[in-house]
């Protein structure tokens, strides 16, 4: 497909009108600008109009030996390459019942993107690969709104669509910012981020591994907990760890971030700082900056400062701690009392790192003439002026708005502390805890990997017992750690590594250490099986494993 196969349409809304037009009108005038493989089109507005669509579309084929990628909207959503065979999910089963809808929709694209039959959809940008010869579509600007790239294999339509819902436009605003690339699966990526605007901070570190403190203890996390878990880690990986991680649990309610915990952290935040940079490695903390759980001191005390609906009540975030509402950083009190906490975090606490959580409810709602796309963008700027020359890592946050803001982020969902799935993730959303979304969203997501930021996989276990049990078969730690140490560059662990005997410390290290070598390509194969192949140490091999069991094996290339 070139970008003349595409025909233009947007419409828009004036005097309580649509208006669609293609090539202007005397209300809105329309740009199109092709150079090369990039083609971009610009509106004029001469008054005030609100859009109600946008969309380019050409005729397109999907054959049977392609594959679609099909990026997920944010951090945790399900990424992975489609066949024709294949079924994009929404929603699942009792997932529709109003009552539950409220709150699963709430970190997907369930309320603005299309799911249906032989329909598939991609987030940011997209490819069609053949084998290896790669067709890369992607937005270079995603300020504005959202990009969402469409394949309908029944109607054999390539779509590219703006979600433009709720937002209006006075003067120029650039619509589409679109590059096209043909070559191999790396190549094209070179390509794509090489001319992407927005940049990654570059800050000379290639790779973190360490520890969270989330996957053994969640919300019961305790200064004296941490402490021991640090002098375990130290112990066992010494200088191969450069970072711990305390995650939820030490403020007394999530959104009061000042109001330490008493019981759990009595010393407050400063003294595990401390404790941790005497050990050499960066001190890292966990903040949902947007959130605010329904009991919380900042929701109770200051209800203005909650996102609200078209009927005036709060807007609610998902699941997480039974249930939170939206704060509007639209509002200048919020951003200040953000910004208080950050500052806290920084100048008093003294923490390195920063795990941004549940970042998509700062765009759930378009408002005051503003796209999703737009208020996200606006939301990760803030954020990184908050954080200064700190490290952020992004997590729950729409992919393409973390590009150029954040150091780290995730690449998928949670995984889970068992291997095989949970009933809930067969009647929930594409968001939902599962160890096997997890790896299948590493796998798929490589290409970020150091083009764009540090990609974090999520934790690999090795522990059995601990605060939380786990259940996993030696076969699937093992899985576990080989996909994440190879497409990811953040490697954490939320065991105490000091009960860990001299087999789990050679795995922690082996995980720890970089791959020696290259990822060449990953392919489904069937329902259940991937086949990764890559070089270590000069001898090309490939590590085929089965999602359902967790058995694999390595082979050398003959």
């Amino acid at each position: 497909m070139k970008f003349e196969d595409f025909s233009l349409r947007v419409s828009y809304e004036t005097d309580g009108k649509e208006v669609v037009v293609s090539d202007g009108d005397g209300i809105i005038s329309v740009e199109k600008i092709a150079e090369g493989d990039r083609f971009v089109v610009r509106l004029d507005a001469a008054k005030k109009v609100r859009l109600i669509s946008a969309r380019m579309m050409a005729s397109r084929e999907f054959a049977p030996e392609e594959r679609f990628f099909g990026g997920g909207y944010q951090s945790w959503s399900l990424t992975r390459e489609y066949s024709p065979k294949d079924r994009q999910k929404g929603l699942r089963n009792v997932a529709h019942l109003p009552v539950v809808r409220t709150f699963a929709a709430a970190s997907g694209d369930y309320d603005f993107a299309r799911y249906g039959r032989k329909l598939y959809h991609s987030h940011g940008y997209t490819y069609i690969r053949r084998g290896s010869a790669t067709e890369l579509f992607g937005s270079l600007d995603e300020s504005f709104a959202f990009t969402l790239f469409y394949l309908d294999a029944e109607e054999n339509v390539f779509a590219v669509v703006k979600d433009v819902e709720g937002a209006e436009i006075e003067g120029g605003v650039t619509l589409f910012d679109l590059f096209r690339a043909e070559g191999t699966y790396d190549e094209v990526f070179d390509r794509y981020f090489a001319l992407y605007p927005l940049k990654a901070p570059r800050r000379g570190i290639k790779r973190l591994a360490g520890y969270t403190s989330w996957y053994n203890y969640y919300q019961n996390v305790t200064e004296k907990i941490v402490l021991r878990d640090l002098e375990g880690m130290y112990g066992a990986a010494g200088s191969a760890a450069n970072i711990f991680q305390i995650d939820d649990g030490y403020e007394s309610k999530v959104g009061d971030w000042l109001k330490v915990d008493p019981a759990k952290f009595p010393n407050g935040m400063k003294p595990a700082a401390d404790a941790i940079h005497a050990k050499g490695y960066l001190a890292g903390i966990w903040v949902a900056p947007f959130a605010a759980e329904f009991k919380s001191a900042v929701a109770k005390e200051h209800p203005d400062w909650l996102v609200r609906d078209a009927k005036g009540r709060p807007v609610i975030g998902g699941f997480a701690w039974n249930g939170f509402y939206v704060l509007d950083h639209e509002k200048a009190e919020v951003r200040q009392y953000i910004k208080s906490v950050f500052d806290a975090a920084i100048d008093e606490w003294g923490y390195d790192m920063f795990k941004l959580d549940f970042l998509y409810a700062a765009c759930m709602t378009p408002r005051n003439g503003k796209s999703r796309g737009r208020l996200m963008h606006e939301a990760m700027s803030f954020l990184r002026e908050c954080v200064r020359d700190k490290l952020l890592l992004g997590c729950g946050v729409p992919m393409a708005s973390s590009f150029g803001f954040v150091d780290a982020c995730r690449t998928g969902c949670d995984a889970e502390l068992s291997y095989q799935d949970k009933l809930y993730v067969k009647c929930t959303n594409s968001e939902i805890i599962s160890t096997r979304n997890s790896v299948i969203d590493t796998v798929f997501r490589r290409h970020l990997n150091g083009r764009v930021f540090l990609s974090d996989p999520d934790v690999f276990f090795l522990r059995d017992d601990g605060m939380k049990p786990t259940s996993y078969t030696q076969s699937q730690k093992e899985v576990l750690a080989k996909v994440n140490k190879m497409f990811g560059s953040v490697l954490f662990v939320s065991d105490n590594a000091g009960d860990y005997d001299a087999k789990r410390r050679a795995m922690l290290l082996d995980a720890f250490a970089p791959l020696d070598g290259t990822v060449l390509s990953a392919e489904m194969v069937g329902k259940d099986r991937i086949n990764v192949g890559f070089v270590e140490k000069g001898v090309e091999k490939v590590f085929s494993f089965d999602l359902s069991t967790g058995d694999y094996s390595v082979r050398a290339v003959k």
